[in-house]
């Protein structure tokens, strides 16, 4: 397989206007331990990314938006042929956001949307207005010709929500959904109990292959959810059919299941580059060494990458390289990153 990089989320600060159950920022407008990078620092990092690859590169958070210079940052990556993304809760959206998102050469933005009304989606952002701050935002992209996708993130609490949340996003004029399956990190160590069971899981990704077959409009993919792509071939085989794939451009493309340290990473506040959002554990940091290094040489990224040395049922299995299990869910349960998937209940042949 290809180790190229390919995406590269950017958590251009900490700080948050929300107090979403799943995240691991924080509301307070400072964040103690995490402070902010400078400006210079940013162009710093960009030059770093842009020196070995041409990924593309989502400011993240936190809020970026809470960031004065969020949009000086974007359009000093535009300037390094960076494809620029920007991952928004939404509320913070105006006509002049908007019209920087454009100047600075952002190319898509995406928005988080966990329910189909704002009793569900407010209740899990812990935050009243927030559903109405999305709303608002999409009728703003629509409006100035940006374009922009949906991340749902689901937990049993809203997990009916799923099929009437995919409806809404098409009908707001999403170019793509993304079914979001929490793993626990962060504040999310906290709702273990919360987690869609196994059976449940299974499930609703059988729902989500034939629900993509049908929808010809608009991308959707189920994301941390690797055994996806085990579920799809084995339900294309069942109904003797071949597997379509489709892709976004600015996705992580490709068809496989955890992509964490393989074509994707995350670099931290403070410079720590982590396998993907939701792996705790730094392969290295960009204030002491390169990202190329990193990427190439780091011992965390050597031992995601080879899928022999996987335990338990995923070391066993048939599918392991289409989905090799969510790496970061298995670190969470068990405390080993190598460990089996605890979320997928399917029992290899071998």
């Amino acid at each position: 397989m290809d180790f190229e990089l390919k995406w590269v989320a950017w958590e251009i600060t900490r700080r948050c206007n929300l107090h979403c159950v799943h995240c691991r920022s924080r509301s307070e407008e400072e964040v103690k331990g995490h402070p902010d990078f400078s400006t210079e620092e940013g162009y710093r990092i960009l030059n770093d990314i842009s020196s070995f690859a041409k990924p593309v590169v989502v400011l993240s958070g936190g809020e970026p938006l809470l960031r004065k210079d969020c949009f000086d940052l974007a359009a000093y990556g535009t300037q390094k042929g960076l494809r620029m993304c920007l991952a928004t809760n939404g509320t913070l959206v105006t006509p002049d956001i908007c019209k920087k998102i454009k100047e600075s050469g952002i190319q898509m933005v995406s928005l988080s949307l966990d329910g189909s009304t704002a009793q569900v989606h407010d209740d899990f952002r812990q935050q009243p207005g927030a559903f109405d701050g999305v709303i608002r935002a999409t009728g703003l992209f629509r409006e100035h010709g940006i374009p922009f996708l949906i991340n749902s993130s689901f937990t049993k609490r809203n997990q009916a929500e799923i099929p009437k949340v995919c409806k809404l996003a098409k009908e707001l004029g999403a170019t793509a959904w993304y079914m979001f399956m929490i793993v626990p990190t962060g504040r999310g160590e906290d709702i273990m109990s919360e987690l869609i069971s196994p059976e449940d899981y299974e499930a609703l990704l059988r729902w989500h292959y034939e629900m993509e077959k049908g929808e010809k409009d608009m991308l959707v993919r189920p994301t941390c959810a690797p055994h996806y792509y085990r579920v799809r071939l084995q339900m294309a085989k069942e109904e003797g059919e071949r597997v379509q794939h489709r892709t976004l451009k600015f996705s992580t493309g490709g068809s496989k299941g955890c992509l964490a340290g393989q074509l994707i990473c995350l670099i931290t506040v403070d410079g720590d580059v982590l396998p993907c959002s939701y792996f705790p554990i730094p392969a290295g940091n960009i204030r002491r060494q390169s990202l190329k290094d990193i990427w190439e040489n780091s011992q965390l990224f050597k031992e995601l990458r080879d899928f022999k040395a996987y335990k338990g049922s995923c070391g066993r299995c048939e599918y392991v390289n289409v989905c090799g299990g969510c790496r970061a869910r298995a670190y969470a349960v068990s405390g080993d990153y190598l460990a089996e998937e605890p979320f997928c209940n399917y029992q290899p042949k071998a």
